[in-house]
């Protein structure tokens, strides 16, 4: 596993229930502001039983991940409603609302 992926799930796991945060988030607090689909890739790739709620990454327009992420984004959407996260019409998340500010430290200092 590459360090970034590392560094992708230590982030993801800072994410607090009832809150989201989106895969270019991820990657411009990880210093890769062009990495969304880096982490795309390392989410899909989570250890199993690592704990990880990837399930609270979301693209930026508050859609749902595709369908083969989580077992379906319907899955998806009843684990994050089941966490308090509101949504708009058309599944899409309400990003003014659910958006988490990100880490309040840097963690990923030497």
């Amino acid at each position: 596993m590459s360090n970034f992926y590392e560094e992708v799930y230590v982030l993801t796991k800072q994410i607090p229930p009832g809150s989201v945060a989106t895969y270019g988030l991820i990657a411009r607090w990880l210093g890769n502001p062009r990495g969304a689909r880096a982490v795309g890739w390392a989410l899909q790739r989570t250890p199993h039983g690592a704990r990880i709620p990837a399930h609270r990454v979301v693209r930026r327009d508050g859609t749902l991940a595709a369908d083969h992420v989580f077992g379906g984004s319907d899955i998806q959407k009843e684990l994050l409603e089941n966490e308090g996260v509101p949504f708009s019409g058309n599944d899409r998340i309400d990003m003014n609302k659910a958006v988490w500010s990100g880490p309040v430290t840097d963690c990923f200092d030497a």
